[in-house]
């Protein structure tokens, strides 16, 4: 590609601000735009299901810089402008405000979107977790409650039930799947979570779909595939999210499941893609990867940002993510595909307190450690690559 005398950066999330970062810091002196379909400033998205949700933070602390900062690296933030088409022949971007912007390269960082449930989420009371006022509004409603029910028991849903029990409410949690997180680390941990949660006084309603939400203005009900309804001041839909591609409908970009990008995560000339919305091929385990996790956003965004300006250096990182659910700090490295093999390196489940290899292959392809950080981050060389 030619000479980049504007870079434009759609999604102002944390692989977004990263991207913008590393250009300058990697010596980029042209016009850079930040665009965000939100008007708050770029902020941090994983304390909102735990810090914010439990009142331990103001909302105001998950801003990733402050105003000055964007000024000061000449980054020009467009703020409550979503992107709504790409014409990758022009190299342009149309906005939602009418406005239609230019660029040399381009990087894609938009994210995801909340999934919903087919109806009710009109009804007062019911919400989704993905922006920060949405855990604004959340948590508002759980201060004035007694009982909420969170649909979804992945990551976002068990945290924000463990928050949620922590501010003394009456605690349902919902899954069509037999136990928390089962499809990220399987059987054996998903058993320890869904004992941590009884243990607190969360009730678990497990391996049960949801069929209906019951309310006329506001939600009174949720209704079980058998029958049952659950009484809920609050519902927390968290099913999960999908990628925010729509706006490049029609655009030639390849989308499936996310942006497709090469292993420099290029996705057209001159375009790249970061963060969530991003499914590149990752050499180190040798296939397509999507990852929903705040580091890589950081790691993808410092990647790109340096690709963008001709380093072409394959991106191939052992992805690693947490959670912290009561006095559990669960951290992991790697991949956790369902056919892999755990073994309880050290410790013990018994004890929250353990280290646990995936084997898959014939090798180790996922570390995952409970309240035992320092072996984790030792074990972690253990990961091997499909190469």
């Amino acid at each position: 590609m030619g000479s980049l005398e504007r870079v434009v950066v759609v999604g102002a999330s944390a692989a977004g601000v990263t991207t913008a970062e590393t250009l300058r810091r990697e010596g980029y002196t042209g016009e850079l735009v930040l665009v965000g379909d939100e008007k708050v400033l770029p902020y941090d998205r994983p304390p909102l299901s735990k810090q914010v949700l439990a009142g331990t933070w103001e909302p105001e602390k998950t801003v990733l810089r402050p105003d000055s900062a964007y000024a000061g690296h000449g980054i020009e933030l467009k703020l409550g402008s979503a992107a709504t088409g790409l014409d990758l022949a022009r190299r342009t971007i149309a906005l939602s405000t009418g406005e239609e912007i230019g660029y040399d390269g381009l990087v894609i960082a938009t994210g995801t979107t909340a999934r919903t449930l087919p109806s009710g989420h009109d009804l007062t009371g019911v919400h989704v977790l993905r922006t920060v006022d949405d855990a604004v509004a959340l948590r508002g409603d759980l201060l004035r409650s007694s009982s909420v029910v969170v649909v979804g028991a992945g990551f976002l849903g068990s945290e924000a039930a463990a928050s949620a029990r922590r501010l003394g409410l009456d605690v349902t949690l919902v899954d069509p799947l037999p136990l928390p997180l089962v499809r990220q680390f399987g059987d054996e941990v998903g058993t320890a979570i869904a004992g941590l949660h009884e243990e607190e006084g969360v009730r678990l309603r497990l391996g049960t779909g949801v069929t209906a939400l019951h309310g006329e203005g506001a939600v009174t009900g949720v209704e079980l595939s058998d029958g049952t309804v659950l009484p809920a001041d609050v519902v927390l839909v968290a099913i999960g999210a999908r990628p925010a591609t729509g706006w490049l409908d029609g655009s030639g970009v390849p989308v499936d499941d996310g942006v497709v990008c090469d292993a420099t995560c290029r996705a057209a000339d001159g375009v790249y893609a970061a963060g969530d919305v991003a499914r590149w091929f990752n050499p180190h385990f040798g296939g397509l990867m999507r990852v929903e996790h705040r580091m890589n956003a950081t790691e993808q965004g410092m990647a790109v940002a340096r690709n963008l300006l001709g380093a072409q250096v394959p991106f191939a990182p052992v992805p690693y993510f947490w959670t912290d659910q009561f006095d559990a700090r669960i951290q992991a490295y790697g991949v956790f595909p369902a056919e892999a093999e755990m073994v309880v390196a050290h410790g013990g489940i018994a004890e929250r307190k353990f280290v646990a290899h995936y084997h898959a292959d014939g090798r180790v392809v996922g570390v995952l450690g409970w309240n035992m950080a320092r072996q984790l981050r030792m074990d972690r060389q253990l990961i091997r690559s499909a190469a």
